[in-house]
């Protein structure tokens, strides 16, 4: 979820996701010890040795799960999501949006425009609005059917921010402070320039997960803590009010929360900065010309990558640690003409900056045309637009309400 919730995910097509093993889901029984102040689990009895907030991805699956089916044939749940700040580029496409295609087939699918994590920091209240109508248009572009996948913006379901406060009075705050992302972004910004939304918009993230009972998260290298502290937190929450501690207030038993395992992919997770080959493309960049905007005109394109860094190398080459941005490339190029990295190893081994600079470019142009033709087309009519969010946001809230009743009942307020 960078600071787009949940923004880097699953890659489909030649490079498939991989299940991370050693965040396996934990149920009520296994024993919990009080460390610190932290309620964990004793995971002898799983070989799951896994402490904190540490994700170690032992096991590697070449395929994704396959969605799992009951008698009833209910498809396991994904949710995603991409913050509407700044224009939406090529690393929120390769990581998120573009993969989203493949699992609304085989998965219950909920994507959402996260407006509630856009304002963790100075934003521009008069483009909210603007960019998260245009940000729901994308999705739509990309080739998000309304018929397999819900639609929705995160502020017109309120079950968001009331999940969420209640999961806050769960949640120790030494859990926020060893977040790095906050520190980081803090250490930058000033302590008297940053709200409390941003030590606390881990909490929010985990309610947008938890709220929807999510099977499996798709989430990249740099957000894999923020999904560890979710899963510790629905099993905090599971130990404290669930079990027969809610049975006894007449609610069902068992667990509140799913306990959501991780999707990561293998390639495509991070896309670079065209200016630095070892810094992630990013909305807050200061330079336009860092990234690859999927709304950019065929100039912008062909000129970013035209004055985009490179190296002295000879050839082109993959895995290379002293070439990070010539990897960069060759792996935009072998996700955007979904070609094996073999194929694109292959074909641009012998290519000087020049010829290859080309060959992306025409890949780049080619691809995103379709895109670029369709979005304008959806974001002409308002109409089906705003139809298309309100039918999601009508979906996405049966779902919530029920969730956050639970929560209600299990820690004892008084039900309406």
């Amino acid at each position: 979820m960078g600071r787009a919730l949940l923004s880097q995910f699953l890659i489909l097509s030649n490079s498939s996701p991989r299940l991370s093993s050693s965040l396996s889901c934990r149920g009520l029984g296994t024993k919990y010890l009080k460390r610190s102040g932290v309620i964990r689990h004793n995971r002898a009895t799983n070989g799951d040795n896994a402490a904190g907030f540490r994700c170690c991805c032992s096991v590697s699956l070449s395929q994704p799960p396959a969605p799992e089916t009951s008698s009833s044939s209910v498809k396991k749940r994904i949710v995603s999501g991409v913050q509407p700040t700044g224009a939406i580029h090529l690393g929120n496409y390769l990581g998120a949006i573009k993969n989203w295609i493949a699992l609304q087939n085989s998965y219950d699918t909920l994507f959402f425009i996260v407006d509630l994590h856009a304002i963790t920091l100075p934003y521009d209240t008069q483009q909210l609005s603007k960019a998260t109508r245009n940000t729901a248009a994308i999705y739509l572009a990309c080739g998000v059917d309304t018929s397999k996948a819900s639609v929705f913006v995160q502020s017109h379901v309120r079950a968001h921010v009331e999940l969420m406060w209640l999961l806050s009075s769960a949640t120790p705050i030494g859990w926020l402070n060893r977040m790095i992302q906050f520190k980081e972004k803090s250490r930058k910004a000033g302590d008297e320039n940053v709200g409390v939304a941003l030590l606390t918009y881990p909490v929010l993230m985990a309610s947008d997960i938890l709220l929807y009972q999510s099977d499996f998260v798709p989430v990249g290298e740099d957000q894999k803590q923020h999904l560890e502290l979710t899963r510790e937190l629905a099993e905090r929450v599971n130990y404290l009010y669930g079990g027969r501690k809610w049975k006894k207030l007449g609610g069902r038993g068992g667990a509140i929360f799913k306990v959501p395992e991780p999707l990561i992919p293998p390639a495509g997770a991070r896309v670079m900065s065209l200016t630095d080959g070892l810094s992630k493309m990013s909305k807050s960049a200061p330079s336009d010309q860092s990234r690859i905007n999927l709304l950019d005109p065929k100039d912008a394109i062909a000129n970013k990558i035209k004055r985009c860094k490179t190296d002295s190398f000879p050839g082109m080459e993959f895995d290379n640690p002293e070439r990070p941005e010539c990897n960069n490339l060759l792996s935009i190029y072998q996700l955007i003409s979904s070609k094996t990295k073999e194929e694109v190893a292959q074909e641009c081994q012998d290519m000087n900056w020049g010829t290859f600079k080309t060959l992306l470019t025409d890949a780049l142009v080619e691809h995103l045309h379709p895109i670029q033709v369709r979005y304008e087309e959806i974001i002409s009519d308002p109409a089906y637009l705003d139809g298309v969010l309100a039918e999601g946001a009508e979906k996405a809230a049966a779902i919530a309400d029920a969730t956050v009743n639970n929560v209600y009942q299990a820690m004892g307020f008084l039900r309406r």
